[in-house]
């Protein structure tokens, strides 16, 4: 991503906006499932807000621009707060991923409304503009949904686990980051994270972005 920097300033920035939107949306909707189910503490912390820079994590952010890889500001909740922790915890896990594919759908549909009504260079501005947006927000979505710790999903997993099953689980917590840069170092050309997401995350963008218009973007 860094190197449009140098070759296509406004295709960076472009990305750059697509980045901190998809993260802000994220962050944001974990903080708002957590409010909702009776955890005033992302709400205290001043996480129930739509700004971006409340949710960016410097150093997490750096590594998205120079390694493809890195992470927002988590927001913490109080389980205790919670009627049933397990259950509600799964659900502010949930609640990440499900409002990225939410905005990626939104935005796909305005694009092929645009791209629908012909109108020519507004069109052709608004697939440069959003469909980078569609883009990370359908690959943040996808990737926080392995079911590795401290990824969205393996809280999502724990939740629809029975109580015994759910303890052996969670004692996989430990391991998680091991896992995770196993997937994420490379060997040769690609890395096993790539190989397992790149065919869900280009499945879902052809469903979403018309045909023969996206595919300059993966």
């Amino acid at each position: 991503m860094l190197s449009y920097l140098f070759t296509n300033p406004f295709l960076f920035f472009i990305y750059l906006i697509a980045l901190l939107v998809a993260i802000a949306i994220h962050e944001f909707s974990h903080a708002f499932a957590a409010d909702y189910l009776g955890d005033p503490t992302p709400r205290l912390a001043g996480r129930l807000k739509l700004n971006p820079l409340i949710h960016i994590d410097t150093l997490g952010l750096l590594f998205l621009l120079f390694f493809g890889f890195g992470w927002g500001k988590p927001v913490g909740f109080d389980p205790f707060n919670l009627k049933n922790p397990r259950r509600d915890a799964a659900i502010i896990s949930l609640a990440g991923p499900i409002s990225n594919f939410i905005l990626a759908i939104i935005l796909a549909l305005g694009l092929r409304l645009l791209l629908f009504f012909d109108l020519t260079n507004f069109s052709r501005l608004s697939l440069n503009i959003l469909s980078p947006i569609i883009y990370l927000n359908i690959i943040l979505g996808v990737f926080n949904l392995l079911p590795i710790h401290p990824l969205d999903g393996f809280k999502i997993v724990g939740g629809f686990l029975s109580e015994k099953k759910a303890r052996e689980w969670y004692e996989l917590e430990r391991y998680g980051m091991i896992f995770l840069l196993m997937l994420i170092f490379p060997f040769g050309r690609s890395s096993l994270l790539s190989l397992i997401l790149h065919p869900v995350i280009s499945f879902i963008l052809n469903l979403l972005i018309p045909s023969g218009i996206g595919g300059g973007i993966i």
